[in-house]
């Protein structure tokens, strides 16, 4: 332990190498989830082809969010278990909400417009029927 009584907390080293060997061992297993989630999405779509281009645009939308917010999160978690000590490991923390929050909320827009430019394209459809 440290002698000085006004010293920061430090995060071990071999803490912070678990850490990072945990987040490298996680991502893998996400990468691999998702290879399997894109041939899943890609092999079921819609039936009807408004639908199915509105559905298939909204699945593709989705697996892209997901994987940009998983690899946001990754990166966060490593630069986390870098760190050492806890008023960087706060201003990271704040950085990433920031930023989180400002593209979920774009994010929500955009599948929104989506859905909603499907829905039109339905009803079209359905009235011209």
């Amino acid at each position: 332990m440290n002698d000085k009584p006004n010293s920061q907390f430090e995060v071990p080293d071999q803490l912070r190498t678990y850490a990072e060997q945990s987040v490298t061992q996680a991502r893998k297993a996400i990468e691999d989830f998702m290879k399997v989630a894109q041939t899943t999405v890609s092999s079921v779509e819609g039936s009807t082809h408004q639908m199915q281009a509105g559905a298939a645009d909204i699945n593709k939308k989705m697996l892209s969010y997901a994987e940009e917010n998983i690899a946001a999160a990754f990166d966060f978690a490593e630069k986390m278990a870098r760190e050492k000590d806890m008023e960087e490991i706060m201003k990271l923390q704040s950085e990433f909400m920031t930023k989180r929050m400002s593209a979920f909320g774009e994010q929500t827009r955009e599948l929104g417009d989506t859905a909603a430019k499907t829905a039109s394209d339905v009803g079209q459809q359905a009235t011209k029927s």
